[in-house]
């Protein structure tokens, strides 16, 4: 897929996922605007790649809008998102400039949710969660969803191999504080941390997993109208035990100073390296139910998440540019097609139990 993406501004450019987009875009032969709020790294990344830059914080609006101008399209890659969302999604809609992001977090898909009449009426697509946040589980929803029409419960799993990158970390520390989620009912409800259990086989192997406040609950639940729907990570049985145990910190996680030292600990640490990300994989877990008992089943394999979120992002921001769809909010599945995701390079289809001859 091309597109010139000249007229992309990535914000949160020197940011780990923010610094490997610009570097997959310029091996594409594109030029985006690299932009924010720290003006050495920023500007260093962009004279090493040969592009233009910008920096702006998000404190004052008038300037967030200014930093858009002659941009198409903004992507933001500065998390957690939970504080650069609002500012960078009003800001696009000033100046009429569709708004991308990498997020994963509930509350920021439920806020860009709550602007789709705005956005149809300037014009403007607002689609979060571009990149491994969610779109292979939001693709496997809605390929569940047409296998199973009348489905009234959907789960789905990941397990995610090559470490987590500093603004991840922190963003789960914030995930932390909030608790643990479910979609019950079509609606969202709290849960303990590590709430349910179960196992699913990968390779032969049973993985342990746990539910977890994934964005799937908000984006799947926009996708296929599925009412209950639970998010579970692979993660060893010694892990689910320790976050069962948070439970009793978890309103120690509310205290804003010992949240914020937290967060900076857990940035502190740097993201996969490169040979990590290249020798480390995904597995996605999808299963569908409905009243009568019946059940439909895939498995995806996917590269790194870091990896495919930088061949999403730059894949969405490009059909968005060339395309030109109406405005609105949309899911990947929505703005992408349901079959999108295994079209990926390195994605694969280890099981499956529907026919996926006609996906799109």
């Amino acid at each position: 897929m091309s597109a010139d993406l000249q007229r992309m501004l990535v914000y949160g450019a020197n940011g780990y996922t923010g610094a490997l987009i610009a570097e997959e875009a310029v091996r594409r032969g594109l030029a985006p605007v690299l932009a924010g709020r720290n003006r050495g790294e920023v500007e260093a990344l962009a004279q090493r790649l040969g592009l233009r830059s910008r920096v702006f914080g998000l404190d004052d609006a008038g300037a967030a809008a200014r930093g858009l101008d002659d941009v198409d399209v903004l992507l933001n890659c500065a998390g957690p998102f939970s504080r650069t969302a609002a500012p960078l999604l009003d800001a696009c809609l000033e100046r009429r400039v569709h708004y991308l992001d990498i997020t994963g977090e509930i509350d920021v898909f439920a806020h860009c949710h709550r602007a789709d009449a705005r956005a149809r009426e300037r014009g403007i697509v607002v689609a979060p969660g571009v990149g491994f946040d969610v779109v292979p589980t939001d693709g496997v929803a809605a390929l569940l969803k047409r296998a199973l029409p009348d489905a009234n419960a959907l789960v789905l799993a990941f397990e995610a191999g090559g470490g987590t990158s500093p603004g991840t970390a922190k963003t789960s520390v914030e995930g932390l504080a909030r608790g643990g989620r479910a979609r019950v009912g079509g609606e969202l409800v709290d849960v303990p941390l590590a709430w349910k259990t179960r196992t699913f086989v990968r390779e032969g192997v049973e993985r342990s997993a746990t539910t977890i406040p994934w964005g799937d609950l908000y984006t799947a639940y926009v996708s296929t109208g599925i009412p209950d729907i639970e998010v579970y990570l692979a993660m060893p049985p010694r892990a689910i035990r320790s976050l069962r145990r948070l439970r009793l910190l978890r309103p120690l996680l509310r205290f804003a100073p010992l949240r914020a030292w937290l967060e900076a600990r857990a940035g502190a640490r740097p993201g996969p390296d490169a040979e990590r990300r290249a020798t480390t994989q995904c597995w996605i877990w999808g299963e569908a139910r409905n009243a009568a008992g019946a059940v439909e089943r895939m498995q995806l394999v996917t590269p790194n998440g870091y990896a495919l979120t930088v061949t999403c992002a730059l894949d969405i921001a490009a059909q968005v540019i060339a395309r030109a769809p109406a405005g609105g909010y949309r899911t990947p599945s929505q703005l992408m097609g349901a079959g999108y995701v295994l079209g990926v390079p390195g994605v694969r289809v280890a099981a499956s139990s529907f026919d996926l001859s006609a996906t799109g």
